[in-house]
């Protein structure tokens, strides 16, 4: 008879890692604060607020949360941070100026793709209109900010017809010895040859101003009461003037699109979410005028919106999240109106944490009557609109990747992060040459993984060596590190040219020792007309011809054509700067692209800026004397 022996399993060993965290979490303070987490990497993963730390950041690590998204985020994390703060405001303002700052790869985040623009009403005797963008400054007078560049010129057009202020630059209104069209055409008063005073100039301006602030009504009175007076003193042709004024502004202000009511500044939020993707719409009303709207779209919407309703007590609704971490991040650093018209109720804690930074009452309205529910039903449209368009092109840029995948009979690992690099060389008679590398990846361009090569030591014009040393140079670091798992080398290589091209990539490919099913070449088919390009292969398949209608080569072309803008732009950056002389200024600390442009296009080149004394280049704005003196000095 055999023994029986009980075996005992012995317990699994514990995780070092998660007993740390757990003894962090127990050490936490029951006070207000942020957490973020962190990975192996050491790359942030979320960014979270709470009004006690303890309860909040222990949900995390006591609950099961299996395979959810949030599960995924916790399994990753090795470490954290917190930071206690004084309230529950403070912590909001934190955690997004933290998101804004880390890019957590779990927070809902919205890209700023570009500053807004505004108009600007520069200070002169004889002020000039202009479209701005950039930091302001209190030397000038800003009016906006608008939505997009269209509304500011729109805006300055209207002023135009109304006012009749000046657009044109400082050097250009210093010398004229007689009117431009514009005053021909009565869009501007001519106080360049002095047809206008700068006392009557100035009363413009300052009726100018007073609309862009709101103040309609109060400039048509004005204006009423001028032409009365000329018109007591027997002044007609300056009575009848202002009478054209007064038309042309009802004209403007009854054509304006919306009717803003007795609001001056707001701003109009709706959000909408639909197939994993996010829209917030956001229309500007800005001195009683409607200026439009623009769409965002925020990133990591579905990843967020899970941790984000797990975490919260009630689960708050996707758009609500969604909506929140636009106007915290949004509005985080200033610029706020006094009103917020919402498609969604909010947290009044968010309101409040804003109106404290902006040091003015915020205030947020959500189910609106009359005119402010007119503007949100408009901004949902544009919301919805905005996002059905974003599908539409991300179906069919998926459906452009997958026709190209078959028609190459490729089998790629994973379609979402499909990786192709395109190749172009440009240049003027042989001048400049200058190569580019575009990047196509997860269905869409990558323009923060452009590359541009100066392209030296070959023959003037010589296409071929310059590709031969642009994919030298592109893929031989690039080939040791795919070697060692490092890095990854693209799925497709294209190179814009036929037979020749692709016979110089083959060279390189092979005395690296990469693959050459890799390499395909955009012939130009006969005539070089559009749609007849043919695709060249380097492992000697036979060339493809896919239809002028065929999506894949839509695709092809797409990328093709981004590379060769790409390559032609810095080309011309390249030549501009080699004939203007433009490169001795870079050499000068202190004279970045903005200020090197000003001073180039304030004296019409290099030699004039050679030229210039001390004081002509200290005109020019942004210009120190200390940087005006080296200038000079640089240049001498």
């Amino acid at each position: 008879m055999s023994d029986v022996v009980d075996v005992v399993s012995p317990e699994p060993p514990a995780d070092p890692v998660r007993e740390k965290l757990l003894a962090e979490v127990a050490a936490l303070p029951a006070l207000p604060g942020v957490y973020r987490y962190f990975d192996a990497d050491d790359q942030v993963l979320y960014v979270g607020k709470a009004r006690n730390l303890k309860k909040r950041v222990s949900s995390y690590f006591q609950k099961n949360h299996g395979g959810t998204r949030i599960g995924h985020m916790i399994s990753k994390i090795v470490r954290m941070q917190t930071t206690v703060v004084r309230s529950e405001a403070e912590a909001l303002l934190l955690e997004n100026n933290l998101i804004k700052t880390l890019n957590p790869r779990f927070n809902i985040l919205f890209r700023d793709d570009k500053s807004y623009p505004y108009l600007k009403i520069a200070s002169h005797d004889f002020p000039r209109m202009a479209y701005y963008r950039g930091s302001v400054d209190k030397k000038h007078r800003y009016f906006g900010p608008y939505p997009s560049a269209w509304a500011v010129k729109e805006s300055i057009q209207l002023l135009q017809k109304v006012f009749r202020l000046r657009t044109c630059e400082d050097t250009v209104f210093n010398n004229r010895t007689r009117p431009c069209l514009l005053y021909q055409i009565k869009r501007c008063s001519g106080p360049c040859v002095h047809y206008v005073t700068a006392e009557e100039y100035g009363r413009d301006v300052a009726n100018a101003e007073r609309f862009l602030l709101g103040g309609q009504q109060e400039v048509m009175d004005t204006l009423q009461a001028q032409m009365m007076a000329h018109a007591e003193r027997l002044e007609f042709e300056k009575a009848a003037e202002i009478r054209n004024q007064l038309g042309a502004l009802s004209r403007v202000l009854h054509q304006q699109a919306v009717d803003t009511g007795s609001d001056k500044d707001a701003d109009v939020l709706a959000v909408r979410v639909q197939g994993g993707k996010a829209c917030v719409n956001l229309a500007m009303v800005r001195g009683g005028r409607h200026l439009g709207d623009r769409p965002y779209f925020p990133a990591h919407v579905e990843d967020a919106t899970a941790i984000g309703a797990d975490e919260a007590d009630e689960g708050a609704p996707v758009e609500v999240q969604v909506l929140e971490a636009f106007i915290a991040q949004h509005y985080l650093e200033g610029g706020v109106p006094p009103l917020l018209v919402l498609s969604h109720a909010v947290d009044k804690a968010l309101i409040e944490a804003l109106s404290e930074q902006a040091g003015v009452k915020v205030t947020a309205l959500h189910q609106p009557r009359e005119q402010r529910r007119a503007w949100l039903e408009m901004a949902i449209k544009g919301a919805e609109l905005a996002l059905a368009r974003l599908l539409a092109e991300e179906g069919s840029q998926q459906a452009r990747t997958r026709a190209l995948v078959e028609a190459l009979d490729l089998s790629p690992e994973n379609l979402d992060t499909f990786r192709i690099e395109c190749f172009d060389v440009s240049h003027t008679a042989g001048e400049a040459t200058q190569a580019s590398c575009v990047v196509f990846d997860s269905h869409k361009m990558q323009p923060s993984q452009y590359r541009r090569y100066n392209i030296e030591g070959v023959t003037p014009g010589d296409d071929y060596a310059a590709m031969r040393q642009v994919l030298t140079r592109r893929y031989a670091k690039l080939a040791e590190a795919a070697e060692k798992g490092e890095a990854r080398l693209p799925d497709l290589v294209l190179v814009d040219g036929g037979r020749g091209q692709v016979s110089m990539a083959r060279e390189v490919f092979e005395e690296l020792g990469l693959d050459l099913g890799l390499i395909v070449g955009v012939e130009k088919g006969e005539g070089r007309k559009v749609g007849l390009e043919e695709l060249v292969f380097a492992d000697g398949r036979d060339k493809v011809w896919l239809g002028k209608d065929s999506a894949a080569l839509m695709l092809v072309a797409q990328i093709r054509d981004e590379a060769h803008r790409f390559a032609i732009t810095g080309m011309r950056a390249r030549r501009a700067s080699v004939r203007t002389g433009g490169s001795r200024l870079e050499e000068i600390p202190g004279v970045g692209p903005k200020k090197r442009a000003r001073l180039l296009q304030r004296f019409g080149g290099l030699r004039g800026v050679t030229s210039a004394s001390v004081e002509d280049l200290l005109s020019v704005e942004g210009i120190s004397r200390e940087l005006a003196e080296e200038i000079y000095r640089a240049l001498h």
